[in-house]
């Protein structure tokens, strides 16, 4: 992939990537209108959005895994690799995929309920974004707060809400595709623990950067979770 254009503005950074999400936002309620159902394997979910992906939207690549978890497989953080599952009809379940549209990366994630689902995965599921928001509004009064700064307050929020954290970050850069990274760093370009770099620095070309959100909420002893994520620095 080609290097970001070194002549676009800040505000034509931020309305790729605004672009980039809503598109994935319309994949999104595709993937919940036509493919989600019980009796298809996690993996099978998954290469049927990466087949959908690609026929009506041109989606070639997706930047990080397609990542497709219900039932007790959504207390697994990104990092893990459960094995497949088919999808029941009570089950709770989300998708987090990373398509790239036209250069421009998107990273989304929701979740969902089977038509059978029960009252404590309906609430989990109703909860989430609703929580995002809390943590977002937070971030807003401060801008300039650490990464690690904001990954407490999405723990305190995932608390609130009567939920445990499930992943080891809340977030991370998004960008034109590659974006910048260090390999095997898993706290510079995170929003995380040990993160003390301001969520409002920039980066070596005096741009902006931009981040994701994310929220995984879990319920250990019912063996739920929920997960939604989206652009935190564009409205």
């Amino acid at each position: 992939m080609p290097a970001e254009p070194a002549e676009i503005t800040e505000q034509q950074r931020a309305e790729y990537l605004l672009d980039a999400q809503n598109k994935a936002e319309t994949l999104f309620e595709e993937i919940q209108r036509d493919l989600l159902r019980p009796g298809v394997t996690e993996a099978g979910l998954s290469k049927e959005i990466f087949d959908l992906a690609a026929k009506r939207h041109n989606v070639r690549m997706h930047w990080h895994k397609r990542v497709v978890r219900s039932g007790p497989h959504t207390l697994q953080p990104y990092e893990e690799n459960p094995p497949d599952r088919e999808i029941q009809p009570d089950d709770i379940l989300f998708v987090d995929l990373g398509p790239v549209f036209e250069a421009w990366e998107a990273d989304f994630g929701r979740t969902y309920v089977m038509g059978q689902a029960d009252e404590a995965k309906r609430k989990l599921a109703q909860v989430i974004e609703p929580t995002w928001q809390a943590v977002k509004a937070r971030y807003k009064q401060n801008p300039d707060m650490s990464g690690s700064q904001l990954f407490d307050i999405a723990k305190d929020e995932a608390r609130k809400a009567g939920y445990e954290f499930g992943g080891a970050h809340s977030g991370h850069l998004v960008g034109h595709f590659p974006h910048e990274r260090i390999p095997k760093d898993k706290i510079s370009f995170y929003i995380t623990d040990n993160n003390d770099l301001s969520m409002s620095r920039l980066n070596a070309e005096g741009k902006k950067y931009h981040w994701i959100l994310e929220m995984h909420l879990v319920d250990r002893e019912r063996q739920i979770g929920g997960f939604f994520e989206q652009l935190l620095t564009v409205d």
